[in-house]
């Protein structure tokens, strides 16, 4: 089955989209993942860009324990998030859980490379109010909007972002 025909199965309740989903996809997502097993409807490997998937092809993206593993070298994490960005429909959502910076859930898996705190999100909202701006203007990715943002430094991060249309004010 190709691309569309996946997406267009989806359409009539909105595209949601389980990036990294493993064995794990949620009930009513298209499953991505770089392992072709049980659940995944696109194999897409997440750090090469582009992706299979259309612009603004879904209204929500799932991120559950996947951007601790995307390697942010060479702009790789903020490349993600652009991807993100870009096959989301404007005013979409994104739901990110991740283990918190160096809790002791990031630091057991050998795998983790990328530690995301609450002040992470602040490079991708060109209007956050508590940076006001000028963490994002440091790389400016494409804009998002955080919505919700909680965590325990010793445990999990939970974020909700939402994607902005572009806009020339940001910058």
């Amino acid at each position: 089955m190709d691309v569309k025909e996946i997406l267009d199965k989806h359409r009539t309740s909105g595209v949601r989209i389980d990036l990294g989903c493993g064995e794990n996809k949620q009930q009513g997502f298209v499953g991505v993942d770089v392992r072709p097993v049980k659940g995944v409807d696109i194999v897409q490997d997440l750090e090469e860009y582009p992706w299979v998937l259309p612009d603004e092809c879904c209204e929500l993206i799932l991120c559950s324990h996947l951007v601790e593993h995307i390697n942010p070298a060479k702009g790789g994490f903020l490349k993600f998030m652009d991807e993100c960005w870009r096959i989301l429909e404007v005013g979409g959502k994104m739901l990110i859980s991740a283990p918190y910076a160096y809790s002791k859930g990031f630091v057991q898996d050998p795998t983790h490379v990328n530690p995301v705190n609450e002040v992470t999100w602040a490079y991708f909202d060109p209007i956050e109010p508590n940076a006001k701006g000028l963490l994002w203007r440091i790389y400016k990715p494409k804009p998002w909007k955080i919505v919700a943002n909680t965590y325990m430094e010793g445990g999990n991060i939970e974020v909700a972002l939402e994607k902005r249309a572009w806009d020339k004010s940001y910058g």
